[in-house]
């Protein structure tokens, strides 16, 4: 009954990251910002908008990871029907959490310049992950193409 118990856990648990790889995330919040900052070139003003989003989703997550402890921890597990309920119960809280990071990449993608959006498009080409699309921003400081 354990061994049950522990393989359901596992396949709950592993669902959300197995189905997101198709995602190419830009990692906001979980990559660190400084390695975004110098990847992307990012100017002053996306620097602090990224730190702030990347602080956004930390709380948001740990709002969220608390509920998945508090699930885990109090919800019965004894039965198959009560491991069911379980796991529908988690996979709403892990589906705010790529919800969460979601929007908080886009939103980031949206500051992003056209240079820097063709990296992102080149780096998810090579990983073999689906962009996500947005329109980047035309900054007048942008240095034009020759």
């Amino acid at each position: 009954m354990l061994e049950r118990k522990l393989l359901l856990l596992f396949f709950v648990f592993a669902t959300p990251f197995l189905r997101a790889q198709d995602d190419c995330i830009l990692g906001v919040g979980i990559t660190p910002d400084s390695t975004l900052v110098e990847i992307f070139q990012l100017n002053e003003e996306q620097t602090e908008k990224v730190r702030n989003w990347s602080a956004e989703l930390k709380y948001r997550n740990e709002l969220l990871n608390n509920q998945a402890d508090n699930l885990l921890k109090r919800h019965p597990q004894n039965s198959p029907g009560e491991l069911g309920v379980l796991a529908e119960k988690y996979k709403v809280i892990s589906d705010s959490m790529e919800i969460v990071q979601r929007l908080v990449d886009i939103r980031t993608l949206k500051v992003f310049n056209e240079k820097q959006y063709e990296l992102y498009l080149n780096l998810c080409e090579k990983a073999y992950r689906q962009p996500y699309r947005v329109v980047p921003t035309n900054y007048r400081d942008s240095i034009p193409d020759k």
